[in-house]
């Protein structure tokens, strides 16, 4: 007969496989480790999203900032940017931040805001990073269900595209997913696709033209040769393939809850 201490232990082992979610968190229909990296290995693995089909990070935040799970597609985590990690999880913090029940606000949406003259300029500086939960270690748990990050809540705000907020099939904000590891405009479609993927893209509505959080690409130049958004809401174009891969999401991967 097992002592008392491996039986506890075989249930903790059992528990922790099963889902790393507290019950607000799966009531509310986030993702537990193996959900987001299959979602995030699919997406990625599925082409389709330009820049360099680079391997990628991906971190889901509840509505409390606190991260649920961190994921890579990589068969370790050096096989994707290493500082892609907390990029990661800088954008996930603030699309959750900065997004609100009834107004969806992605990283891509912020960038134009922020610069100098904005009318957001000095908002990166506002919620400054945890270093000690962002560097804790041990580096081998990195990306795994036990990821040092897991339980903290990380900050930061980083405002270019990738960070998406999460509303569940009942149009509830709860939380958000930030992914890094490729160009900012493939990290916006990877995010959007694994948003989509995880039903969890029923957005009540954004500034994008197509009335959710939509990266928008309305940067030109102005007479004194200074990038200017007409919106107030653009983000650069990385490419024109890109670009053109962005402005059919709404299309190819629409939000709303799912049938």
């Amino acid at each position: 007969m097992k002592s008392p201490r491996l039986l506890l232990a075989a249930i903790l082992c059992a528990a922790t496989s099963i889902t790393n979610l507290n019950a607000a968190d799966a009531g509310n229909g986030l993702p537990t480790h193996a959900e987001l990296q299959k979602a995030l290995k699919a997406v990625v693995s599925g082409g389709g999203n330009g820049g360099f089909a680079l391997n990628m990070w991906a971190t889901v935040v509840n509505r409390d900032g606190e991260v649920i799970a961190v994921a890579f597609t990589g068969n370790d985590r050096g096989d994707q940017w290493p500082g892609s990690r907390v990029i990661s999880a800088q954008k996930a913090n603030t699309a959750n931040a900065f997004s609100l029940p009834g107004l969806a606000l992605s990283t891509a949406n912020l960038y134009s805001a922020v610069q100098p003259g904005g009318s957001l300029f000095g908002l990166q500086e506002s919620n400054p990073v945890d270093t000690a939960a962002a560097y804790k270690g041990p580096s081998e748990n990195y990306g795994k269900p036990n990821d040092p990050l897991v339980g903290k809540k990380i900050g930061g705000v980083n405002v270019f595209g990738g960070g998406l907020p999460l509303y569940n099939a009942a149009g509830k904000l709860v939380g958000a997913i930030g992914v890094s590891g490729d160009t900012s405009c493939t990290d916006h479609i990877v995010a959007w696709k694994v948003r989509f993927a995880l039903n969890l893209d029923n957005v009540p509505g954004g500034v994008s033209p197509t009335g959710d959080d939509n990266m928008v690409h309305d940067i030109t130049t102005d007479a004194n040769g200074h990038p200017s958004s007409s919106s107030g809401w653009g983000h650069p174009t990385c490419d024109s393939g890109e670009a053109a891969i962005v402005a059919d999401l709404p299309v190819t991967h629409p939000t709303g809850a799912a049938p």
